[in-house]
């Protein structure tokens, strides 16, 4: 990176550090200020949003102490708190650190804006190299990861980070103010689907997996995919290309914006098979909109050049000072303010579209809400006017190459981006296949485990602690499994379990495409079904997963994995009921296996549909036998039944503390013949 380019990379790599304590910060307010789901909702969004309102006293401050001393010093902390919640694995130390980290993350970007009239390029190469490293860490471990590599990686990018922020800035222009406001609204859109690698997979296993054998049967399932996350470095290429190059003028200005909102709509009709093309209309579109309006940017009076420079009437003061006249005061303070509503904008989202799966509000509108907002700021941005002669040239529907500041050359950053961020996506995935196929086996162990996204009861994300829970399973039924919300991490969990345990799966959404309920087998699975179960008035959706385990020679096993979400304080016998048809109608009386968080008890009416349907409680003869909560199992929520003819032995609950449940595990003889 050349040295005229320092000041791009050191926003970059700010960015990449404030996405990554903000990918601890929002699933431990849930796992762990939320205390397993204990806490109001509303006192979680509250406390969440509290820190990025708390973040607009930073322009204030800036103005008075200035902007160095406040941006150094925010710097500092972030990189400390980075470097210590990579230590801290869970517990309620991750989750003031994770703030504290925050707070300083917000006050540190209120104190680049006052500084940085173009940004841009930072903020655009800050996103795309924070999907690049989250892919080459396979959607893990870029903060819970305590081996040296890793280590040693996050050493490095706060070392490079700090020496770039200790570099004494020059004087900036007067623009920059519509860049910044989109600063968290891109991120927001970035990490929910354009630039979100466990998106990317997600999208291409419900259009590209491996173990559908009827097309027809398998209709709003999602299976494993070769090289899941690959079409992710077609969207970080098509992001910086656009973000990067000279925005387009007349009736072509319209396409980034319209891509994008059209990506947000994809993603707002929660179908599987339309992530694929949101991801890669979202990613174009949001690059293309943050190029609109850096257009404004440039060419600026009294700014610097990426060399650090300074501009025509800039000299060497603190922008944020006002001892070269209070323009270059206001306007740093403008920029700084933009900054944080952006990012208020990013919290206020986050939270009204995450926490209807607690509330039951809509929440289909709020992707494409932020998309509108984008692409309204794109529009009405002009842009500025060049401080020279202006030649001819510059082609058909593009602004005219006018003297200009220097930037990331486009085509050779987003080539090179693209071609690392797919040796990144075939480097860490693995092909999974079902290994056992030397004929029927007399018994298999069945496995039930509702996972909470992959979250300890501590607020851990431990995918190996999860493995652990279930080894020497044969067949897997999972319930809560998140595939890249946002407020989790933007974590693959099925995946990265899947991988762990070599086991192959079908994936069947409920809440929307990215979070539902699985199965995993040792042996091959198809013929896989959904159905959505009735809502009755609860907020997050539910749905039964039927698919059937191929033993070989005849040998089929019928398999239901379901997670029961009835309204607070209810019985689900309706969904109990739905299910327990579905199972019977799809095992046409082949041997059946329902398993799966029903959320109900012994004895209770929900219960009673099971036995009612007349399918066996497996988990008998080991009574009482509670899962929930894990570190203290009072509740007997956690099922598996079967048909009569699967003889049930060896049901146990293992103890730890992986999930906010503990899984329920038991082992079935199968019927010969």
């Amino acid at each position: 990176m050349r040295y005229r380019h320092l000041p791009t990379l050191t926003l970059a790599l700010g960015v990449v550090l404030l996405v990554d304590v903000l990918r601890v910060f929002l699933p431990a307010v849930i796992t762990i200020f939320g205390q397993a789901a204990s806490t109001p909702a509303e006192l979680l969004g509250a406390f969440a949003f509290g820190w990025f309102l708390l973040a607009l006293t930073a322009p204030a401050l800036i103005r008075r102490v200035g902007a160095r001393p406040v941006t150094l010093a925010a710097a500092v902390l972030l990189v400390v708190a980075r470097l210590a919640v990579n230590g801290q694995p869970g517990g309620p130390l991750q989750l003031w650190l994770a703030t504290a980290g925050l707070l300083a993350g917000l006050v540190w970007l209120a104190g680049a804006a006052a500084t940085t009239d173009r940004p841009v390029p930072g903020l655009a190469l800050g996103l795309a190299v924070g999907a690049l490293l989250h892919t080459a860490l396979d959607t893990y471990r870029s903060a819970f990861f305590g081996d040296w590599p890793a280590w040693l990686a996050a050493v490095a990018v706060a070392g490079l980070f700090l020496a770039g922020q200790a570099r004494p800035a020059s004087a900036a222009g007067p623009g920059g103010v519509r860049s910044w406001l989109l600063a968290g609204p891109a991120l927001l859109l970035a990490g929910m689907v354009a630039l979100s690698p466990a998106v990317a997979r997600t999208a291409t296993s419900y259009q590209f997996g491996l173990l559908r054998s009827d097309p027809a049967d398998a209709v709003g399932v999602a299976t494993v995919p070769l090289f899941g996350a690959a079409p992710l470095a077609v969207a970080v290429g098509g992001f910086l290309l656009a973000a990067l190059a000279s925005p387009r003028q007349g009736a072509w200005r319209w396409l980034g914006p319209v891509a994008l909102v059209a990506g947000a709509v994809l993603v707002a009709l929660e179908r599987g098979e339309l992530l694929l093309p949101a991801v890669l209309l979202g990613a174009v579109g949001l690059g293309a909109c943050l190029a609109s309006a850096g257009a404004a940017d440039g060419g600026t009076r009294g700014g610097t050049d990426d060399t650090g420079a300074p501009g025509p009437d800039g000299g060497g003061r603190d922008p944020a000072q006002g001892g070269g006249g209070q323009g270059p005061a206001r306007a740093a303070g403008r920029r700084g303010y933009a900054a944080v509503a952006g990012m208020l904008v990013f919290a206020v989202a986050a939270v009204a579209y995450y926490a209807a799966y607690d509330l039951g509000h809509p929440n289909a509108g709020v992707p494409v809400a932020v998309a509108v907002l984008v692409a309204a700021v794109a529009l009405t941005t002009r842009p500025a006017p060049s401080p020279g002669p202006t030649p001819a040239g510059g082609g058909p529907g593009r602004l005219a190459p006018g003297p200009r500041r220097q930037s990331l050359p486009p085509v050779w950053t987003a080539a090179s981006a693209a071609v690392l961020t797919l040796l990144a996506a075939v480097a860490s995935d693995e092909l999974l296949s079902a290994s056992n196929r030397d004929g029927p086996p007399e018994t298999v162990r069945v496995v039930a485990y509702n996972v909470r996204m992959g979250f300890g009861i501590h607020g851990r994300f431990d995918p190996d602690a999860l493995a652990r829970a279930v080894a020497g399973a044969d067949v897997v039924a999972l319930s809560e499994v998140d595939r890249g919300w946002l407020l989790n991490g933007g974590h693959d969990t099925l995946d990265l379990l899947a991988e762990r345990l070599d086991m192959p799966y079908v994936f069947a959404p409920a809440a929307d495409p990215l979070w539902g309920d699985a199965v995993l087998s040792r042996w091959p699975l198809d013929a896989a079904r959904t159905r959505p179960l009735p809502a009755v008035g609860a907020p997050t959706g539910a749905q039964a997963l039927g698919v059937t385990v191929d033993f070989s020679g005849g040998v089929r096993l019928a398999v239901i994995a379901t997670h029961l979400q009835p309204p607070p304080g209810e019985d689900p016998v309706v969904q109990a009921r739905a299910v327990a048809d579905f199972a019977v109608r799809y095992a046409a009386g082949r041997p059946l296996v329902v398993a799966g968080d029903l959320n109900t008890e012994p004895g209770d009416p929900a219960f009673a549909e099971f036995t009612r349907a007349g399918l066996v409680d497996a988990l008998a003869a080991a009574r009482p036998l509670p899962t929930s909560p894990a570190d203290a199992p009072r509740q007997q929520i956690d099922h598996v039944f079967v048909t009569p003819d699967l003889t049930a032995g060896e049901a146990a609950a293992p103890p730890g503390t992986a999930s906010d449940h503990l899984p329920v595990a038991v082992t079935l003889t199968l019927p010969r013949g």
